[in-house]
């Protein structure tokens, strides 16, 4: 570990470098205000320039960049600024679904099942285990980050093995892993809307077509991938390079609280089966407002065949985000229940107020995202970028498989300074979504591409949310810890991660597999 603690190496002043740029970033928030300002001010300069393009769809003729500084803008701002924030796509996504899964995680059902899940497998899987509770985690949002990764350190320090291996095993599953999962989750929603606004701005019609699971056939394959990469690196490259673990430097109590290994309570047990059976009763239910003939949320039979009908149906454009938010509340109320961590309905209230109110820095971050998107649209800029771009990455012959690694790449770069991924998603989709249609790519390859490199680099950026959190877990089985050394711990994961998924993706275009139902990796137009 000490090689891990050098203040002079190449390394970590490189890590230095990106701690120290990354800080004067402003915040989320501030950004996205100062970039709504931007766009206004350059929709007035580019407008003055006259700068317009042949708009790409047939017969549309000619595109200029309005001006939002003029009188008629200026009106423009003020009349649509509530309409923005309330419009902005993943503001009634991320709530709706977190009103559901605020309850399974603050009833504990979450955290029983995560801690069932692991002490269940035997212990030559226990790091595969790890690693594949940490990528199922994702299901509950950011639940993860602080249930799983002390887990794995009181685990792997129960099983004689360096706390710090297991922390970095399930962090790696938790926050690498965050865009695979084996079932549809918040974050497949909440990208998804952005990747539709961003299609609608080229090709409305298209865009229509496109929803939540546009990405579920190759997330659902990335979960294996990723559980045997992170269980290769945490025990052949990770763990021997952290050696014996030495107690010197530990919290007393974190050595000798072990108090999170014991076994389920039997009446956790009970909670959870009869959690599981209300899950399994519930998605039942919900499968026949879709796959029976003349369901109410099943789409128009006369549109194709029996998968169409379902693909291009209410339950699977605009039914499926309150639907995940019920799977979530009723296994959760369900399992408080029982447990009596839910005794009336004030409870669950209670829960779902506490739950909105943890979402308050999103929500004021919804506010002014949802302006620079709302301007960015308006002012046509985003439509006159990607013909440029697009006609720019042509000139260069940058096409093919080199272009999306090159876009892959930039949004591994881009990663560590905006930890967000929907803010991220938010200011990039208006501008590579358009440019790379225009090249003949999907918005669905587009969308897991940036999938892909920002989940791998989660890990190695101290502006991710929870980067702190988890060097406060670090700290208990070593003080000196900091940032540079968990980076280090982390960066092995971000590499295998980033190369084998990337691999993948590379495949998954050359064959032409289907990203998700519907979801191609070429677009026609």
């Amino acid at each position: 570990m000490e090689n891990g603690r050098k203040k002079n190496g190449i390394f970590q002043k490189f890590l230095n470098f990106v701690e120290w740029l990354g800080n004067k970033l402003p915040h989320p928030v501030t950004l996205f205000a100062l970039l709504a300002a931007l766009t206004l001010v350059a929709s007035a300069i580019l407008s003055m320039l006259q700068v317009t393009v042949e708009h790409p769809a047939e017969d549309q003729g000619t595109v200029s960049v309005n001006n939002l500084l003029n009188g008629e803008g200026i009106s423009y701002i003020f009349s649509s600024m509530t309409d923005n924030f309330i419009n902005f796509a993943p503001l009634g996504v991320v709530l709706v679904t977190m009103l559901g899964i605020g309850v399974a995680e603050r009833s504990g059902l979450i955290s029983a099942a995560l801690r069932g899940f692991v002490l269940a497998i035997p212990k030559q899987l226990i790091t595969a285990g790890l690693v594949f509770a940490g990528i199922m985690s994702s299901l509950a949002s950011d639940a993860g980050y602080v249930v799983l990764p002390p887990l794995g350190a009181v685990l792997y320090l129960a099983l004689g093995r360096h706390p710090l291996a297991g922390l970095a095993a399930a962090f790696a599953g938790v926050s690498a892993g965050f865009s695979a999962n084996l079932l549809l989750s918040g974050t497949d929603a909440l990208l998804s809307e952005l990747s539709i606004a961003a299609a609608s701005v080229l090709d409305p019609q298209y865009a229509e077509g496109i929803t939540v699971a546009m990405n579920y056939y190759f997330i659902f394959v990335s979960v294996f991938l990723l559980t045997l990469v992170g269980w290769f690196v945490s025990d052949k490259i990770v763990e021997p390079r952290l050696g014996s673990f030495d107690s010197k430097n530990a919290d007393e109590e974190a050595i000798n609280n072990t108090d999170e290994m014991n076994p389920l309570e039997p009446v956790e047990k009970k909670g959870l089966i009869w959690a599981i059976v209300s899950v399994i009763v519930g998605s039942l239910l919900a499968s026949l407002l879709v796959i029976l003939p003349n369901s109410p949320m099943r789409g128009d039979d006369a549109i194709g065949n029996y998968m169409d009908s379902i693909i291009q149906s209410p339950f699977m454009s605009d039914g499926l985000v309150p639907i995940i938010a019920i799977l979530f509340f009723i296994p959760g109320l369900v399992y408080g229940l029982i447990t009596k961590s839910i005794r009336n309905d004030k409870d669950v209230a209670d829960q779902m107020t506490k739950t909105m109110a943890a979402m308050g820095m999103f929500i004021v971050l919804a506010f002014t995202a949802g302006q620079f998107v709302a301007y960015f649209a308006e002012s046509n800029i985003g439509l006159v970028i990607g013909v440029y771009g697009a006609e720019l990455l042509e000139t260069l012959n940058l096409t093919g498989i080199p272009l999306i690694i090159g876009f892959m790449f930039v949004t591994a770069v881009v990663n560590l300074f905006i930890g967000s991924a929907s803010a991220k998603w938010a200011m990039m989709a208006p501008i590579f979504v358009p440019i790379l249609m225009q090249l003949g790519y999907s918005p669905e390859l587009t969308t897991m591409a940036y999938r892909v490199a920002d989940s791998s680099t989660n890990i190695i950026t101290p502006l991710m949310t929870y980067f702190a959190i988890i060097i406060a877990f670090a700290q208990q089985y070593d003080r000196k810890i900091g940032i540079g050394t968990l980076i280090s711990v982390m960066l092995p994961y971000s590499i295998f991660f980033f190369i084998a998924w990337m691999i993948m993706l590379i495949v998954w275009m050359l064959f032409g597999i289907p990203l998700g139902p519907n979801a191609p990796i070429e677009y026609t137009g």
